[in-house]
């Protein structure tokens, strides 16, 4: 039988601050953009760990649940109502970014006995931002995913919103700790994507009928692909419903 992943998410509290004390107020700021404001800024953190094993055929379980609760307790308590800056020994010479500290999380539960074996793990800064790390791409590469919504008409009906999620992966920046500049892929999806569609009815913005969930998809991807700093595109999702969506990636 192949191994079964099993999933759990866990909640914790934190803040933290982009910056790079040598860099002038300039630099840093052209860099990290509103992240580097002071004072650090808080965020309520979920974090998704993903195991994998086989089934035990006595219990019927990957892992006993509670074992990798208790361990996920253990290793947020550490983190939980800290500033990651100040507070943290593991960012001394790092900047708390999503990326870091998924792979710091990464590190601690990895060798843990007593969750099986650490398959994925994806850490949300919030609804609209999260960082992911595989086994298969290992500590020095992450993927980062940014959410954008637009409303728009498909096909002449009446319009809806459209939640669009863009997967950039790539190698974790050494100096700057992320993958991609997120400022950046914000400006150019709201110029391109959001501004462009939104409002709209998508077979005059495409210049095709019929307008397809597939195709929509896949137009998003040929405008932001070009614009990507850092990293590669990895992956567009464009969520029509809560029962229907659609992916695009090479």
């Amino acid at each position: 039988m192949p191994p079964v992943l099993l999933t759990k998410r866990i909640e914790f509290a934190a803040a933290h601050r982009y910056i790079k004390p040598e860099w002038d107020e300039a630099k840093n700021r052209a860099v990290f953009g509103p992240c580097y404001n002071p004072p650090a800024h808080g965020h309520n953190y979920l974090l998704e760990v993903t195991v994998s094993g086989e089934v035990d055929p006595k219990t019927g379980m990957v892992i006993n649940l509670f074992d990798l609760k208790r361990v996920l307790l253990v290793v947020i308590e550490e983190f939980d109502h800290k500033n990651l800056n100040l507070d943290m020994p593991y960012f001394t010479d790092r900047i708390p970014t999503s990326e870091n500290i998924a792979r710091v999380l990464w590190q601690k539960l990895e060798h843990q006995p007593d969750i099986g074996t650490l398959h994925a793990l994806r850490l949300y800064e919030d609804e609209d931002l999260y960082a992911d790390m595989t086994a298969a791409d290992g500590l020095e590469r992450a993927s980062v995913t940014r959410r954008y919504s637009f409303t728009a008409v498909l096909e002449g009906h009446q319009g809806h919103t459209w939640d669009c999620f863009v997967t950039v992966r790539g190698a974790i920046d050494r100096v700057t700790g992320i993958v991609t500049d997120i400022g950046a892929l914000d400006r150019a999806a709201q110029d391109r994507i959001v501004q462009a569609f939104d409002g709209q009815d998508l077979r005059n913005v495409l210049g095709v009928r019929p307008v397809t969930g597939e195709l929509l998809a896949k137009s998003v991807w040929d405008r932001l692909r070009p614009s990507v700093n850092g990293g590669a595109l990895a992956a567009v999702r464009l969520v029509q419903t809560r029962d229907l969506c659609f992916e695009y990636a090479e």
